[in-house]
């Protein structure tokens, strides 16, 4: 399986690099679908969605395709995502894609998808890979609300993942304070900031970017 986590996507070149290596075509080539779902519940100022689909259409990708999985019927989203090299999972509410991939049925699905295409992960796209989403941590750093307490991800990493490290649009997310609460949630968890992302192998990791980053526990 081959993934690619980010904090805030294809924030720089570096990044980009990594994402056309591990799909092994030039970008001109390669074909992705994007799924907004973990933002259609958030209700702010939506700006930084915009930026992050600016970064995608930077890279003069072959086709870019848009699909929420909340909206529309596996009809529609499955073809998509079969037409795609790289599957690409954008930010927002964790709790609420995740939720989303169980409900819809893509949960099932995406193992056998990602044996011939790219996982990339942005902020919550990226956090639902772990083995679960840590109620208590996310209410902490990100004022994140769940209706339940516990939710398992998809398990693609046996990590917790956090994004937006010393963002200026998140003032608590700063190392000190990290470390601090991830002492009580005791699990392997890596912080990246906005520069930085994990590249992935078949289990194979090394961090891309040149941001910075934390591993804890």
């Amino acid at each position: 399986m081959k993934l690619l986590l980010t904090s805030g996507g294809l924030t720089n070149q570096a990044i980009a690099e990594a994402l056309f290596d591990l799909v092994g075509k030039r970008p001109e080539e390669t074909s992705l679908v994007f799924i907004p779902t973990a933002s259609s519940i958030e209700t702010e100022d939506k700006k930084w969605l915009i930026d992050d689909l600016m970064n995608i259409k930077k890279q003069n990708f072959k086709k870019i395709t848009i699909t929420d999985i909340s909206a529309v019927p596996e009809k529609i989203w499955r073809p998509q995502l079969e037409e795609a090299d790289v599957i690409f999972f954008g930010g927002g509410n964790s709790y609420y894609l995740m939720d989303w991939i169980n409900k819809s049925g893509l949960v099932a699905i995406l193992p056998e998808l990602l044996k011939t295409r790219v996982y990339v992960g942005l902020s919550a796209g990226s956090m639902v890979t772990a083995p679960n989403l840590n109620v208590r941590l996310s209410k902490t750093l990100y004022g994140a609300e769940a209706e339940k307490e516990t939710m398992a991800g998809l398990g693609y990493v046996n990590f917790l993942f956090l994004p937006h490290l010393n963002s200026p649009d998140f003032p608590i997310r700063v190392e000190s304070t990290m470390k601090s609460a991830l002492k009580e949630a005791k699990q392997k968890t890596y912080v990246l900031d906005d520069e930085s992302a994990l590249k992935i192998t078949d289990g194979k990791m090394e961090v891309v970017g040149g941001g910075k980053w934390l591993e804890v526990n």
